[in-house]
């Protein structure tokens, strides 16, 4: 008789636990089922253009059911329509959120390049604030080292080309101003870092240029025959190399710096144009 009632309690124990077990499948389906409507209004909602509701619904559906394969997902769709509707600082948060979160998501290689992308869209006027343009650069070359393999890291390279033309945009700027404002030193110093930091980019003619004036002009004639040298080498059909050996002329002039429409900004604004039609 007592081995009756041991085998009928352990019958009602397993028949508890399997009721317990059938409410918690049952659970989880209706919460995968909730979390699935809640991506599925998220994406209408990015559909029509509203990434504040879009990105509230994909963060609601992550809470739903965090175990879920969708949870990753929708994690980085939040932060997509953010980007979508250019609120950069809150896209920001939700990209590294995610990556903190889901290091080893297969979408990761995409999060890190949106989060590039994110920096580099923030740039307003690199003259004045640089710290945009330079977290730009480090993550597209993170995802440059890191994915190699991947389309991501192809656009990053193509990115990084207009990153140097910008900063080497710069350079000249500044080298520029100090020859109006006849300080010959820091003039040559821009000159070099353009030289040195951006040799591939449409500015290294002209620097070099500027750099066999500014020697002349100090008496330093043998370092101005160097970069003269230098530029006929490289670009022996530039305009500049035919102005360059002007300078050694005794009644030569230094010539006051142009103004000059940065040929990279036609690549930026196309390049952007391009990606968000994505």
């Amino acid at each position: 008789m007592q081995k009756f009632f041991l085998l009928l309690l352990i019958f009602l124990v397993l028949a508890c636990s399997k009721k317990e077990d059938n409410k918690l499948v049952i659970k989880e389906k209706d919460l995968e089922l909730q979390m699935i409507d809640s991506y599925k209004q998220g994406v209408e909602a990015l559909d029509k253009g509203d990434g504040i509701t879009a990105a509230n619904k994909f963060n609601e559906a992550e809470l739903l059911f965090p175990q879920s394969d969708w949870a990753p997902k929708s994690a980085l769709m939040a932060a997509y329509s953010y980007y979508f509707i250019d609120n950069y600082e809150d896209a920001i948060n939700e990209i590294e959120l995610y990556i903190k979160k889901y290091p080893k998501d297969e979408r990761v290689a995409y999060a890190n390049f949106l989060l590039a992308m994110c920096y580099y869209q923030s740039i307003v006027d690199e003259k004045k604030d640089l710290e945009p343009l330079l977290k730009a650069r480090d993550k597209f070359v993170y995802v440059v080292k890191n994915y190699p393999s991947t389309d991501f890291a192809l656009d990053a390279k193509f990115k990084l080309d207009l990153i140097k033309e910008i900063l080497a945009s710069k350079e000249m700027y500044l080298g520029n101003y100090y020859i109006q404002k006849k300080k010959w030193i820091p003039a040559i110093n821009r000159y070099k870092n353009i030289i040195n930091e951006y040799e591939t980019t449409i500015y290294i003619e002209e620097a070099l240029h500027r750099l066999v004036e500014l020697h002349y002009k100090i008496g330093l004639e043998n370092e101005a025959k160097k970069y003269a040298q230098l530029l006929g080498y490289n670009y022996l059909s530039s305009e500049w190399y035919k102005n360059t050996y002007k300078i050694f002329n005794n009644d030569y002039k230094l010539a006051k710096p142009k103004t000059r429409k940065k040929e990279s900004s036609y690549l930026i604004k196309k390049y952007n144009s391009i990606f968000k039609r994505k």
